[in-house]
């Protein structure tokens, strides 16, 4: 089959691929663009937009069952979670069908819906939706294939239901026990959220303190504020197996380090187990070695600062490449690429700052080095830290739980970074 010629290719429609292709073609360049699923990407589909959208809905149920703290009297309040469903399902049509219609009225580019391969350098072969196949090649890609759920290795996984961060938002009824394999940012964002829709929650994770990248004592007063919510949080934990009873309850196994050294065996049982240990990227299917794309040893594209690949005109962007998984960096990459081809520019992620968010209650803002990263590189810090009940906004909004943390080089009086785990603490950051 005669491949197909553009000059860019851009495969996957996420957050730092669509405005990129919109970019190439608007400068004159005959762009194709691949989508696997859905237009938007994980964001969209998948990621921010559904699951702020319930995390909304969640935090409205969290405050009727305060309002009288506040002097408001409820008659009584329920969930409705298939309510919850659809509203969150018209989000994100809503903005799926925004980027699918900006993107048709874009000159120069082509939408291709379908699965792509490489066959060759920079020649890729697309399995469209109906059944056809078509082959396109360009002088520059750009791979944007971004990442999917991973399943744990847990003797069993295979044999019982489970949900990932995509399914559970499917559910039309409220978990009466929800099992959580892992305390990350998506794990403790669904925690939260399905505790205040009436789960009983526990987060099984296997380190020694919940979102590792943060602080000990960051981590432990977001520790401290789901506890105070009624989740059971167990740290040092490994699941081992996992079987369903005949009735449907979900059995976990796992095995949990002692302070005082050995381990201890426990048996978790619940209503629905969701997995959030982690996400893999979307090369395996990308036939990467087909292109001499370099791929690391846990199935990431390898990039330089300028987020070239090893064949010069070949790039990724975006979570498929590793590093901090966030829209935002997303759209930063497309940013670099924006004006390194086609502005004549030499843009580089390097030393970039990244503030982010986890969009639990009180939201966890963070930007900048980290304490320990701090000490780690030997610098000369000071560390202030400020409890949200000194803060008069958290003390009339009646939001006083966490802290704001803030490293400063002593030498140059710079702040290095900033922890805020507080009311709007990712506004603020």
């Amino acid at each position: 089959m005669q491949a197909k010629k553009y000059d860019a290719i851009v495969v996957g429609a996420g957050q730092g691929g669509v405005p990129l292709s919109q970019s190439l073609a608007g400068a004159g360049r005959s762009t194709a663009l691949i989508e696997q699923s859905h237009v938007g990407g994980t964001c969209v589909n998948e990621g921010c937009t559904p699951t702020k959208t319930m995390v909304a809905s969640a935090r409205v149920a969290y405050f009727a069952r305060r309002g009288s703290e506040y002097g408001v009297r409820n008659s009584g309040w329920s969930v409705d979670m298939k309510a919850v469903r659809q509203r969150k399902r018209d989000m994100v049509e809503s903005f799926r069908s925004g980027n699918e219609r900006r993107l048709k009225e874009t000159k120069s580019l082509d939408l291709y819906m379908g699965k792509a391969a490489f066959t060759g350098m920079k020649t890729l072969r697309i399995q469209m939706k109906d059944g056809s196949t078509q082959d396109l090649s360009a002088d520059t890609v750009i791979i944007n294939t971004g990442t999917r759920p991973r399943v744990p290795d847990i003797e069993g996984i295979r044999k019982v239901p489970y949900f990932n961060s995509t399914t559970i938002m499917e559910l039309d009824d409220v978990p009466s026990r929800l099992l959580i394999v892992g305390g990350g940012y998506i794990g403790l964002e669904f925690g939260q959220m399905f505790s205040r829709f009436g789960s009983k929650v526990t987060i099984v994770h296997r380190g020694s303190q919940l979102v590792p990248r943060e602080d000990e004592d960051v981590a432990g007063e977001v520790r401290k504020i789901f506890q105070e919510d009624g989740i059971e949080v167990m740290l040092n934990s490994q699941p081992v197996s996992v079987t369903q009873e005949r009735e449907g309850t979900i059995v976990l196994k796992v095995r949990k380090r002692k302070e005082n050294g050995g381990n201890e065996e426990m048996t978790l049982k619940g209503s629905h187990l969701l997995l959030a240990a982690g996400r893999a990227p979307n090369t395996d299917y990308l036939n990467p070695e087909k292109s001499d794309v370099q791929i690391d040893g846990r199935g990431f594209v390898k990039v330089n600062d300028m987020l070239e690949t090893a064949v010069r005109g070949m790039y990724a962007i975006g979570d498929v490449k590793g590093g901090p998984a966030f829209t935002h960096i997303s759209y930063d990459d497309y940013r670099v690429l924006r004006t390194n081809l086609l502005e004549g520019g030499s843009a580089t992620i390097k030393g970039r700052l990244v503030p982010y968010t986890i969009f639990i209650d009180p939201q966890l803002g963070r930007v900048g080095l980290s304490e320990k990263e701090s000490r780690a590189e030997g610098m000369n810090i000071k560390v202030v830290k400020i409890p949200m009940s000194y803060v008069a906004r958290a003390l009339e909004a009646g939001e006083t739980r966490g802290m704001m943390k803030v490293v400063v080089d002593v030498d140059s009086e710079k702040i290095l970074g900033c922890a805020i785990l507080g009311i709007e603490g990712g506004e603020w950051i």
